[in-house]
């Protein structure tokens, strides 16, 4: 039998710096779609140029797709990437919100029960990081949501105006929204029971 020390495990791959992980091809496109942002808020409200917008939303819509796909493809995922890709989806949504809202295109209680669960897990991702916990871990039904919405928007914007186009865009939008707004805000519910949870956990311990 052989006496000699088992050799040491090797170390772990320091994570990469945020410079470099900003440089890979998911962080990039997701780079570019919180960039998008404030420029689909100015084509919706300054200009209305609503086919630039809606070709701006579908684009943010594709990379959202891809830049998962890649990070996995690539072995590319990240801590950055994990934090820019919702925070996108966020600002896109609240964009959009705002826009429409302002254009009443939907109307002020649709808007604000998911304005509120925004806040909301605002406030839960803040308590939680003063007590040591990371955010609380995205759900199927929150990416679901997200997803539907993403998909609602885009009918919304091609329903305004009185063409046969916008006849038959007009439900599917409004379906869309009422099922996106929905799992939106129930999603935001298992969010909060997540944090509810941890630190309850961590006050009986």
């Amino acid at each position: 039998m052989s006496t000699a020390a088992p050799e040491p495990a090797a170390p772990a791959d320091p994570e990469p710096s945020l410079l470099r992980q900003a440089l890979n091809v998911p962080n990039i496109l997701s780079l570019l779609r919180l960039a998008g942002v404030p420029v689909f808020l100015w084509l919706l409200l300054g200009p209305k140029e609503d086919g630039w917008a809606l070709a701006l939303l579908v684009f943010s819509a594709l990379t959202d797709w891809l830049d998962g796909k890649l990070a996995r493809w690539l072995n590319q995922m990240s801590r950055l990437g994990q934090l820019l890709d919702p925070a996108a989806d966020r600002l896109y949504i609240l964009a959009t919100l705002v826009a429409f809202l302002v254009r009443d295109i939907i109307p002020w209680w649709v808007v604000v029960p998911l304005v509120l669960r925004e806040a909301v897990l605002g406030v839960c991702v803040v308590v939680l990081r003063r007590r040591g916990f990371a955010p609380p871990e995205v759900t199927y039904i929150g990416k679901g949501a997200t997803f539907v919405l993403m998909y609602a928007f885009p009918f919304l914007l091609l329903a305004q105006g009185g063409s046969a186009l916008a006849a038959v865009c007009r439900p599917i939008g409004y379906a869309f929204t009422i099922w996106g707004g929905v799992l939106y805000v129930w999603s935001g519910v298992l969010y909060v029971v997540q944090a509810r949870n941890a630190l309850r956990g961590a006050a009986e311990h």
